[in-house]
C-alpha cells in the first residue's frame, strides 16, 4: 500500500494509490494521515479498503510529506563505505547518528531555499524508513517488526555549517527549513519485504550524480532500529534517514555545489520519485 498527502502546504489531505498508480481520496473517513495512523491496526484497516471506491484525485496536485505528526527525524551518517572513502573519513565502528529539525519536513517536489550567506548546499539521497509502533531496546532479529514503511529523503546539507561553522554544527548544518524532502509516498513494508535490496539514485540538471544500492550499507536497517532503540524510546511517525551513497556534491574534485536555479531528481525503486529546484534565500514558497 502507498500513502500521501496532497494539496496546498498547510491543507493536505490524506490520500492512497490505488493499483493505477492513481490517488484516491481518504479525507472522508481520516482528517489527515498522521503519525497516530501508522500502527499495525489502522495500516490493516486502510489495506482492506477497496480504492475503487474512493473519490478519484484529479491531477495534477501538490504531494505534501506523506504524513505528519513526527517526533524526531533521526539521520545516520557515513552508513555507506563509498561515501565515507569520498569524505575522507574512517569506516564507523558504530552508527553515527544526529538529528534533523522536523520543521526541514516537506513535500518530494517542494523547492529548496538555502539560508542567507549559504555557500556549499549539498545534496543526499537516502532510504527513510518510517517507524509504526513503540519501540525500546528491541533485538535486530525482530527490528524490522516496528517499521511501518518506507519513503525516498533528500537529506540537503548546507556543508559550510556542517563542516566549519564554529568547529562543525552538524544539527545546523542539515536543519535549514526546506532540508528534508520526503515522499512521494510511504510505502509499507509488506511491499518492500527487504530494505536492503533497493536502487537509489539522484539527478542534478539531467546529469546522473548518486547511484547506490542498500545492500552496501554499513549498518542494515534492522540494525539501526535495534541500535537507536537501545538509547532513545522510538514512537510512531519517527523517521531515520539510513544515510547516502557515494556522489555528493562535497565528495567530488573540485566539488559541485547546488547554485540557485539547479534541479535535483532523486529516486528509488519501488519508493516512487522527486524534484525540487533550488530557489534563492528568502523566496516565497512556491512548489513544483
Amino acid at each position: 500500500m502507498k500513502l500521501a498527502r496532497y494539496g496546498l502546504p498547510g491543507q493536505e489531505r490524506p490520500a492512497l494509490v490505488d493499483p493505477d498508480g492513481q490517488l484516491r481520496d481518504l479525507s472522508a473517513l481520516i482528517p489527515d494521515l498522521t503519525a497516530t495512523h501508522l500502527t499495525p491496526e489502522t495500516l490493516d484497516a486502510l489495506r482492506a479498503l477497496d480504492p475503487y471506491r474512493l473519490p478519484l484525485v484529479s491531477d495534477p496536485v501538490r504531494l505534501g510529506a506523506p504524513f505528519t505528526g513526527t517526533q524526531k527525524f533521526i539521520a545516520i551518517g557515513l552508513n555507506y563505505r563509498d561515501h565515507a572513502r569520498e569524505a575522507n573519513l574512517p569506516i564507523p565502528e558504530r552508527p553515527v547518528v544526529f538529528l534533523k529539525a522536523t520543521s526541514t519536513i516537506q513535500g518530494p517536489n517542494d523547492p529548496i531555499i538555502p539560508p542567507p550567506g549559504f555557500s556549499k548546499l549539498d545534496f543526499e539521497v537516502e532510504l527513510g524508513v518510517v517507524i509504526g509502533s513503540v519501540t525500546r531496546q528491541i533485538p535486530v532479529a525482530r527490528a524490522l517488526d516496528a517499521v511501518a514503511g518506507y519513503c525516498l529523503i533528500n537529506d540537503v546539507s548546507e556543508r559550510a555549517l556542517q563542516m566549519e561553522a564554529g568547529g562543525g554544527q552538524w544539527a545546523l548544518g542539515k536543519s535549514c527549513d526546506t532540508f528534508g524532502t520526503v515522499g512521494p509516498w510511504l510505502v509499507t513494508k509488506d511491499e518492500i519485504p527487504d530494505p536492503q535490496a533497493l536502487t537509489l539514485w539522484l539527478d542534478v540538471n539531467g546529469e546522473r550524480r548518486q547511484t547506490g544500492h542498500t545492500r552496501e550499507m554499513i549498518f542494515t536497517v534492522a540494525q539501526l532500529i535495534s541500535y537507536l532503540s537501545h538509547y532513545m524510546t522510538l514512537t510512531p511517525g519517527d523517521v531515520i534517514a539510513t544515510g547516502t551513497p557515494a556522489g555528493v556534491a562535497m565528495g567530488e574534485n573540485p566539488p559541485r555545489y547546488l547554485q540557485i536555479g539547479d534541479t535535483i531528481h532523486a529516486g528509488c525503486d519501488l519508493l516512487g520519485e522527486q524534484r525540487q529546484r533550488v530557489l534563492a534565500p528568502g523566496s516565497s514558497f512556491s512548489p513544483c
